[in-house]
């Protein structure tokens, strides 16, 4: 079990409740984004406390500037009020993650330097070749350890596009325990369930785990609430934030919305984006009625 985990959740139990959105500009949101930011809200409000909007843009040319304006205007639309944002400001600002790359920068070296981290120059078609079984779907396969002892490569720079990817060592064999307010005790083993998985990436920016860990904690965000596909990332994340000397904040994965043939809505969805929605004259009102239809945890 993650050490301190249940003390520093107890610590937050006494705060000021601070939840966040965090929507990626990569393309229209669809209502499986709406519905899960929906649950987000009601429980910040719930609890009298504070909702963060917070864009992380740091997936390269598939973040447009358009598609971020669109989230804004989206989620205005559809009765969304947060009290910290881009356009709102606040005290943990700024509220867009490529302006906040100097903190990544910052929480890399300081796990560099206790020894966390090492330099990968595997591809992801090698790693594949590598595993003994296919993998399949958006989890990242489970890292083979190549360049897990591999010397020489200590003077590898980073910050710069190369093809050299940092990951973090998981503790192997370790149990990473957490309880989610959706699903309960979730049990994942570090070696077998996830393996070392990357903090900066070969293109010279930092993985979606380290930037959502550093900011969880530098705005104070004390529950996250997203959909269940995370789960397993959630393991990852809890470790980043013990190595880094953080309190992990409480978690809630909500079940996934679908579409009619069972497969988790995504921005390919385009029919069910909110844009899409708004254009052909919906309501908000009938928008949220449209995703009280039972949704689906992710298959075991």
């Amino acid at each position: 079990m993650v050490r301190g985990a249940v003390a520093g959740w107890e610590l937050l139990e006494k705060q000021e409740y601070r939840g966040r959105l965090a929507p990626s500009p990569t393309g229209f949101l669809h209502l499986g984004h709406a519905r899960t930011f929906w649950a987000a809200q009601e429980r910040a409000q719930a609890a009298g406390g504070t909702l963060i909007l917070r864009v992380e843009d740091l997936d390269g040319p598939r973040c447009r500037p358009e598609f971020v304006e669109a989230i804004r205007e989206d989620l205005s639309w559809l009765g969304f009020r947060w009290q910290e944002g881009p356009d709102v400001g606040g005290p943990c600002g700024p509220y867009v993650q490529s302006q906040r790359v100097a903190l990544y920068r910052e929480a890399f070296e300081r796990l560099r330097r206790t020894g966390h981290l090492f330099p990968c120059t595997c591809s992801r078609r090698e790693i594949q070749s590598a595993l003994s079984a296919p993998h399949a779907g958006d989890e990242e396969p489970l890292y083979p350890g190549t360049c897990r002892t591999r010397t020489g490569m200590g003077d590898v720079p980073p910050y710069r596009t190369s093809k050299v990817a940092w990951r973090f060592r998981v503790p192997e064999g370790e149990e990473v325990n957490f309880v989610d307010g959706v699903f309960g005790l979730q049990r994942f083993v570090a070696g077998r369930d996830f393996g070392d998985f990357a903090v900066w990436r070969g293109d010279g920016f930092p993985s979606y785990q380290l930037a959502c860990v550093v900011d969880d904690a530098a705005m104070r965000v004390t529950e996250v609430v997203r959909g269940a596909d995370l789960l397993l990332s959630t393991a990852r994340q809890i470790l980043l934030h013990r190595a880094l000397g953080q309190v992990a904040p409480r978690f809630h994965h909500c079940p996934l919305v679908t579409d009619e043939a069972g497969v988790r809505l995504a921005k390919r969805h385009e029919a069910m984006s909110l844009r899409r929605l708004r254009e052909q004259g919906r309501t908000p009102e009938e928008v949220r009625e449209a995703w009280k239809a039972p949704a689906r945890a992710p298959s075991d």
